[in-house]
């Protein structure tokens, strides 16, 4: 027989890196998405406005509830290993149709999240150029700039990213640290005072408010399994990652709003807040640790809003590459560069959306903060939080249907207790959808609306895709199949296996999903 030649042989598929991503660099990810920094000096002023100086219980109330909804969900995580995420986990517990509105639904989101902070980019670059050397340089440039950074960014491999973002959240919390030390060393404006956490303090009118912020500030925490194909050992990097996640920025937020209370003090903080929201961190760390530490601060909101663009950029490409896989979204999305593996196209793609949207606001003279960060921004962040909502209760039925070594507490209990939380946090954040926007009853009325709108239109996907596209239909959010020198997980991994994944079978029989004939 003659030989083989190397030319004779199918090329493998080209994939994402593979057991790349460690439980740092997926925390850097979601953390970063976050945007602690531009949170804290942009946000938390308007926060201590409303809720007063219980406004860091708020923060605190808001990362238990989202900590109680990452039991269950990375419970699930252990059983699902599709791209997919959110889609892929909804599709599991509630069937093809919701499943596949709660993709359009998880487009919208992360694109809304995302696609609304070029305007803040660029308003933030022209302030502190402003501050810093007293230039005034147009807000669009900036943002379209912005956005060919990032699609550079997401362009490079999963690893460089990590890396850039590692360094750039390192910075943006330093900043922040470094505020926190010179207020508690020097003993803050009337001394170091608990009095923020007392119930007379956290159970005010306000605090309704404060926690339809705290829970905006958490947005993209849940992101985390959306590296499952790229991340090392993922059954133990992902559930770690959430964990350290939404554990940190619920800490950190609670803590870093209390120390600004101390700098100003009790009976004076709220007052300064209201004089001045957006000088109110400026003017602590210019006391506190010097001028130069303010000019800093400037540079690095920057900078944490391109790390929240790129975190934010990512995990849309890799929802389109997931989708594109499915079929639900052209094919071409589904490219993935050979010597970066990352989605490239997807990520082209994404860009140019940014910049139609971008352009067209700018084209209408619209304000790039009061609108197109904030009208952009609000369906998004109402949106996932929609999307955690369904997930928890596909979760409870998951469970309820397919068997599993879980214990009640992560299946029903806190699944449960997280839906009915985030349900009342929708509640609160849609009540209170003014203050985020600004806008009048009519634009309110539409930014909510859009939300269940595109569920209702991904519904309505669903059903034609059923009949005019079979085979797609049957195959959503299907488990992916092995490929060549890829250990398959364990379907029915227990919370307490010890059993390293290169010790599994090599090719272990997964039962169907329970949603598989819907």
């Amino acid at each position: 027989m003659p030989a083989t030649t190397p030319d004779d042989r199918q090329a493998p598929p080209v994939t994402l890196r593979r057991a790349t991503l460690s439980t740092a660099d997926i925390s850097f990810f979601v953390i970063s998405a976050a945007a602690p920094l531009t949170v804290m000096a942009g946000v938390a002023p308007i926060a201590l406005v409303l809720g007063g100086i219980g406004a860091p219980a708020g923060y605190l109330l808001a990362g238990i509830t989202l900590a109680v909804f990452a039991v269950g969900f990375t419970t699930m995580s252990r059983h699902v290993n599709s791209g997919g995420a959110f889609y892929a986990y909804i599709t599991r517990g509630l069937g093809k149709p919701v499943g596949i509105a709660a993709a359009l639904l998880a487009m919208l989101g992360y694109n809304g999240m995302e696609i609304g902070v070029y305007g803040l980019l660029g308003t933030a670059t022209a302030d502190t150029a402003h501050s810093l050397w007293g230039i005034d340089i147009p807000w669009l440039p900036v943002s379209l700039a912005g956005l060919l950074l990032i699609w550079y960014g997401g362009f490079r491999s999963i690893d460089f990213g990590a890396k850039v973002l590692g360094v750039l959240l390192v910075a943006e919390t330093g900043i922040l640290v470094l505020l926190a030390g010179g207020v508690l060393l020097q003993g803050g404006a009337d001394g170091i005072s608990l009095t923020s956490f007392t119930p007379g303090n956290v159970l005010v009118p306000g605090t309704a408010a404060v926690l339809a912020f705290a829970f905006s500030a958490f947005t993209g925490f849940e992101s985390t399994v959306i590296y499952r194909r790229e991340a090392r050992d993922p059954a133990r990097t992902i559930p770690r990652a959430t964990y350290i996640a939404v554990g940190f920025l619920g800490l950190f937020y609670a803590f870093i709003v209390w120390t600004v209370i101390q700098a100003f003090g009790d009976d004076a903080v709220v007052k300064a807040a209201t004089d001045d929201p957006g000088g109110l961190f400026f003017s602590a760390i210019t006391v506190y640790v010097g001028a130069w530490a303010a000019d800093l601060m400037h540079i690095l909101i920057v900078t944490s809003i391109i790390a929240s663009l790129l975190a934010f950029h990512n995990a849309i490409n890799r929802y389109g590459l997931a989708l594109a896989e499915e079929g639900v979204l052209p094919a071409a999305l589904g490219r993935i560069h050979p010597r970066h593996r990352s989605p490239y196209v997807a990520g082209l793609a994404q860009t140019v959306l940014g910049a139609v949207i971008v352009l067209g606001f700018a084209a209408a003279g619209a304000d790039p903060y009061t609108q197109l960060l904030l009208w952009v921004n609000t369906p998004g962040m109402i949106g996932l939080m929609a999307l955690m909502l369904l997930a928890a209760l596909a979760v409870v039925r998951y469970f309820r249907r397919a068997p599993h070594d879980e214990g009640a507490l992560r299946t029903l209990i806190a699944p449960v207790a997280a839906a009915l939380l985030l349900a009342v946090a929708i509640g609160l954040v849609v009540s209170k959808v003014a203050l985020f926007t600004g806008a009048s009853a009519t634009v309110n009325t539409v930014l909510v609306t859009l939300v269940p709108a595109v569920f209702a239109l991904g519904l309505l996907l669903a059903y034609r895709l059923r009949r005019a596209r079979p085979e797609v239909y049957a195959n959503f959010a299907a488990e992916p199949v092995p490929t060549e020198g890829e250990q398959p997980p364990c379907p029915h991994p227990t919370s307490s296996s010890s059993t390293p994944v290169s010790a599994l079978p090599s090719s272990p029989a997964t039962p169907p999903s329970p949603s598989a004939t819907e």
